[in-house]
């Protein structure tokens, strides 16, 4: 399996440099020569199995012999041990795909692990050590900061957008220690991904270090991704209706995953990009026109992106042809205070409790049945409540509880590095530290 970037589809790379590079000089985005059209039978014979069983039979069809069948079976049972649940609100009608219960409680714990699984394969084989870079809007960071955490050969940073996450993602970030060292940015989640991207192509830094990205730039986040999409289907697909996933959006990775999944056959009727306030891509979808924006701060914080790296991936997958991607995605957006009524009656009227994320999710979905009610939506709950614990319990007014792992995180102390959204600064901190 090889690799080539969306601004020079002529170039190829091995999987194992487009996993340890993360992104080509370029500055496009690794996508795989080849996606292998695998077609509904298939993805019907696999979806019964558990998470790793489906990722197992998905990287063996993508990756073909790069990693030996027993290895990598192994590899993908250890980075993948939970479930991801499809829980009914209305039986046939409305759904929920439970993402959360990995180590970090988000959907991110499913691309980190195994990016880290992978990872952690190639460096012992060839014995080579990589710096990862890292931005977060909130939950990536304690994904990949749990996901990486210890394992040889690899050095974490993680930039994030002061007082932009909520306490319970900053403590699962900036509290490990170890070989996890977070900063604080003066900023918005644009200016963390901004400085990641710049230093992808800064040429002392790659001399100095070999950089790599846990962030959906990386492929390898969004292969996984692609999994429980095909988990989810086997959930639900006796009920022999048209299925539909509504996807909370921000970066656009988690959609573009499932658009992954699509491609090679798993039979979707619609995909629905669900978003708060930054609405790029549902502006484009009504007008044809993208035009990226500065973020705009929401409650749903882990979705404030303004200029959506994987934007151009789930523009590729539908073969760069508007009235293709149009025909096959629907785009919604909503506002906090609908996201805030949204979560108070999904608790009120089935005892469920979500995210302000999920809410989006929930709500995009909702909105596509309006028009299309005979089909079996599924929006991804991507987040456990807990992670916005003060936020849900003043819109439900009830107590959440705190799983035990995250209560642990609370009493421990923070660590990062205040930093303004300088590059210069940024370079020159990563260069004293080496």
């Amino acid at each position: 399996m090889n690799f080539y970037s969306t601004n020079n589809p002529s170039g190829r790379v091995s999987m194992e440099e487009a996993l340890l590079r993360s992104q080509p000089a370029d500055r496009g985005l690794y996508m795989p020569e080849t996606i292998p059209f695998l077609g509904a039978d298939f993805f019907h014979s696999i979806s019964g199995g558990t998470l790793a069983d489906i990722g197992f039979q998905i990287s063996s069809a993508l990756f073909k012999d790069a990693i030996p069948v027993s290895r990598l079976e192994e590899l993908v049972h250890q980075a993948l041990p939970f479930d991801t649940p499809v829980v009914a609100l209305e039986v046939g009608k409305t759904h929920v795909l439970e993402l959360f219960h990995g180590p970090s409680l988000a959907f991110k714990d499913v691309g980190a692990r195994y990016m880290a699984a992978m990872m952690g394969y190639f460096l012992e084989k060839s014995n080579r050590e990589v710096h990862i870079l890292v931005a977060t809007s909130g939950d990536t960071g304690g994904a990949v900061a749990m996901g990486f955490l210890g394992v040889p050969g690899i050095k974490v940073t993680i930039l994030y957008p002061s007082g932009r996450v909520s306490e319970l993602q900053e403590k699962q970030l900036t509290t490990l220690g170890q070989n996890i060292t977070a900063i604080e940015i003066d900023g918005s989640f644009d200016d963390c991904q901004d400085l990641v991207k710049t230093a992808f192509t800064d040429v002392e830094l790659n001399q100095e270090f070999s950089l790599a990205s846990a962030n959906s730039i990386n492929i390898f986040r969004l292969i996984p991704q692609s999994f429980y999409y095909v988990r989810a289907f086997g959930q639900v697909k006796h009920l022999g209706k048209p299925v539909v996933f509504s996807t909370p959006s921000g970066n656009f990775g988690n959609l573009s995953a499932g658009a992954l999944a699509y491609k090679m056959g798993l039979p979707v009727a619609q995909f629905i990009a669900a978003t708060n306030l930054n609405y790029v891509v549902p502006k484009y979808l009504k007008t044809g026109l993208y035009s990226p924006n500065p973020s705009v701060e929401t409650i749903s914080n882990a979705m404030d992106v303004g200029n959506p790296s994987n934007f151009v991936r789930l523009v590729h997958l539908f073969d760069d042809n508007f009235e293709t991607l149009k025909q096959q995605l629907s785009g919604y957006f909503f506002d906090d205070e609908q996201t805030r009524q949204a979560m108070a009656e999904v608790y009120q009227q089935f005892g469920y409790v979500m995210c302000p994320h999920t809410a989006v999710g929930y709500l995009g979905l909702r909105s596509y049945q309006q028009a299309n009610p005979d089909v079996c939506g599924i929006a991804l709950a991507t987040a456990h409540p807990a992670k916005f614990k003060d936020l849900v319990e003043s819109v439900i007014h009830k107590p959440v509880e705190i799983p035990v792992a995250l209560e642990e995180l609370m009493s421990r102390t923070k660590q990062s590095v205040r930093m303004k959204a300088d590059f210069a600064d940024f370079k020159e901190f990563l260069l004293q530290t080496a």
